[in-house]
């Protein structure tokens, strides 16, 4: 049996996710996910205003586990400005943490800022703050960055809408998550537990060398996908999982928390 705490990135909040928690608890026999929001997101839109550095998100994380009871150790799934703060979590508290699963993120000490933010995203972006775009707008230039094939792209905007107006994120949160991105500085050493750095060759967000020089460097357990964009978990949920039951697997500390089918 095994506790997954899923973290999503700059903006986005727990429905993100769509049916990817389900996926993953059936082919991830005996995990138990627990999907928690950054402050400024999702349920903490009004609540919390978004800190401007990482520690305070990952902070943040532990008072809502602790909150509902979830005791460590956890498993943490992550993707973008939420594998930094899995990162920083790992790295200030590796009691708590049992592995990583990082998909699509980006470091300032092993790449340049037009790497972790693709030059063809800075126009589309500001365009649509400059002048103030509906909910309907945004979430369908966010989709054309992070994925290449969703399997209900009107659907999926759709919900996308819903989930901003419901519970919209401000500006200004947008903005300290931002920076809160941009100034985080990676820990000196590698973090203890075991490590899968997930990828995708088709990212429009991020260059995938990214990862690459992250899983390099750290010398972790590394995947690519061929096609799907940033949000790999979207395009290509059932890959996610089946790499990260194969990683789990071929690690001893960590098979034996795949309950048997």
């Amino acid at each position: 049996m095994s506790t997954w705490v899923f973290l999503r990135g700059l903006t986005r909040e727990c429905r993100h996710w769509g049916s990817f928690p389900e996926t993953f608890q059936r082919d991830i026999p005996g995990a138990t996910v627990h999907r928690i929001d950054l402050p400024g997101n999702g349920i903490l839109y009004q609540q919390k205003k978004s800190p401007l550095n990482v520690a305070e998100m990952a902070e943040s994380c532990r008072a809502d586990l602790a909150a509902r009871g979830v005791p460590p150790p956890y498993h943490l799934l992550a993707m973008s400005l939420g594998a930094m703060v899995a990162i920083d979590w790992a790295s200030r508290h590796p009691e708590e943490i049992s592995g990583c699963v990082l998909i699509n993120t980006s470091l300032r000490s092993f790449s340049a800022f037009h790497q972790r933010l693709k030059p063809g995203n800075y126009v589309p972006l500001l365009r649509r703050i400059l002048f103030r775009s509906k909910a309907e707008d945004w979430e369908r230039t966010i989709l054309h960055i992070t994925s290449r094939h969703p399997a209900r792209p009107s659907q999926t905007i759709a919900d996308w809408v819903t989930y901003r107006q419901e519970f919209p994120v401000s500006t200004l949160n947008a903005c300290r998550q931002l920076l809160a991105a941009a100034r985080y500085q990676v820990p000196p050493n590698k973090p203890a537990m075991p490590i899968l750095v997930l990828s995708s060759q088709k990212d429009g967000l991020v260059d995938p060398r990214c990862s690459q020089r992250l899983a390099r460097h750290w010398d972790t357990a590394f995947a690519e996908h061929p096609t799907a964009g940033h949000d790999i978990p979207l395009d290509d949920g059932p890959w996610v999982s089946t790499q990260v039951k194969a990683w789990l697997q071929a690690l001893p500390s960590l098979a034996e928390e795949i309950a048997p089918v």
